[in-house]
């Protein structure tokens, strides 16, 4: 396979730039989840802005897998995913205007005159039409500042609206969309809100926030959260209803894992593994078995025997009485944390038999106790794919560590803080049709 003749090399991005598509800048992109849906619904990145670098990694890799399939070039990623090419061999053959408009960097005052100057060569003639993305939610988590002792108060990250808005003013997008967790609404006892309802006014722009959760938009997990769009106060735009007129799933957590190879604790491949089992009606519509013929990073992590005995009990005790665990109720060798009054379902069962799981979160990158596979045979928690399909990441997505090779904690990370694909596919398509009519 022979990399994209450097002939290619454009002067300047904005040439690769769907001219006909609605265009947009993703601020604090993570894994790119609420990219995902933006260009599953047809519209164009300009740029993603990113402090992660495993994320941009992975951010990259999703570029590259778009860029090829729009070229005709699938077998490139293909073999990526089976490991017959390296990561640098597989960007050696995209354009590197296009893995430059990955831009790993903090958003702040320090940092944004370089991410401005990096972006401004990228703004193709149409402009932008949307900015997307919602700060990091650690300081607005109901769970953070639970575990804060002063309850997140001072830490920078609640203030990171405020670049977010000078963003809008610099490139006065018509529509923007900015996600963040259930928690932003208390925050402060609601002065962040408020202040960033102000701040955005300031700039010419109204709001409408939304309640909404994920298994609303068809997503088989129970993720609530915020989600702010606002439009510039001179367009005729009306706001979009969310999630209104979503079909409810008729499918359980099962309808996920079921195809994938059975898996005991340390077991599974990074790459190039094939499917158990035939798709269901639920991967193929969810576009999540979209195509690809084997599974990738279907990897578990190890546990200790200790943890495993938890685990089996915490499975027996859900399949026999459709309880959850309470880590008061183990035996006492097997209890290990002093604090015995709070997190006491900190062992928590994915439970294949309902309509939808309990919300996925970056903390699945430290341990898998809140995400215990249901299959008692298997006794170990999700594997990096599972929590993927969780969140309805297609199978043919990689999320990448910033070493190749090395990506356990980095894809849990990067899948816990993510916006579900599918969520934000139908949020796109909502918007894109008033931006139409606009």
């Amino acid at each position: 396979m022979k990399p994209v003749i450097e002939e290619q090399k454009l002067s300047e991005h904005k040439k690769y730039t769907d001219q006909k598509a609605f265009t947009y800048i993703d601020l604090f992109a993570g894994a790119g989840g609420l990219s995902e849906g933006f260009v599953r619904a047809g519209y164009s990145t300009i740029a993603h802005v990113e402090i992660d670098e495993a994320a941009c990694y992975t951010l990259k890799t999703r570029i590259a897998f778009h860029y090829l399939k729009k070229n005709g070039q699938s077998k490139v990623y293909e073999a990526y995913l089976k490991g017959g090419i390296s990561r640098v061999q597989l960007y050696e053959h995209v354009p590197k205007q296009l893995l430059d408009s990955v831009i790993n960097l903090p958003i702040g005052a320090k940092y944004n005159p370089k991410i401005y100057s990096s972006i401004d060569k990228l703004i193709p003639e149409n402009g932008v039409d949307l900015i997307i993305g919602g700060p990091p939610c650690q300081a607005y988590s109901l769970v953070g500042r639970a575990r804060s002792d002063n309850g997140m108060e001072g830490d920078e990250r609640n203030y990171l609206y405020i670049p977010y808005a000078k963003f809008l003013e610099r490139y006065n997008p018509k529509i923007f969309v900015f996600e963040n967790v259930i928690g932003l609404k208390s925050a402060g006892n609601g002065r962040y809100l408020a202040n960033m309802k102000s701040l955005f006014a300031k700039k010419g722009y109204d709001m409408m926030l939304y309640t909404v959760s994920a298994k609303d938009f068809n997503v088989l997990q129970n993720r609530r959260r915020v989600i702010i769009i606002g439009r510039r106060a001179d367009l005729n735009f009306e706001f979009p209803e969310l999630p209104d007129k979503i079909d409810k799933s008729r499918y359980k957590v099962a309808d996920l894992l079921n195809d994938l190879p059975k898996l005991k604790d340390g077991e599974g491949k990074d790459k190039f593994q094939f499917y158990a089992g035939d798709t269901n009606n639920y991967l193929r519509r969810s576009n999540i078995r979209n195509g690809v013929k084997i599974v990738t990073q279907h990897v578990a992590r190890p546990h200790i025997e200790r943890d495993k005995e938890i685990y089996r009990i915490a499975v027996e005790k859900w399949n026999n009485s459709k309880e959850g665990l309470n880590y008061n109720d183990l035996p006492d060798y097997l209890k290990t944390h002093n604090n015995r009054t709070s997190f006491i379902d900190r062992f928590k069962v994915v439970k294949g038999d309902e309509p939808y799981s309990h919300t996925v979160v970056a903390h699945i990158s430290r341990d898998g106790h809140y995400y215990i596979h249901p299959d008692i045979q298997q006794n170990r928690s999700l594997s990096v794919r599972e929590a993927a399909r969780i969140q309805s990441f297609p199978d043919d997505y990689y999320f990448e560590g910033v070493k190749e090779g090395s990506f356990r904690t980095a894809a849990f990370k990067q899948i816990g803080n993510a916006v579900p694909p599918l969520m934000a596919e139908i949020i796109a398509q909502r918007i894109k049709v008033l931006l139409r009519h606009d």
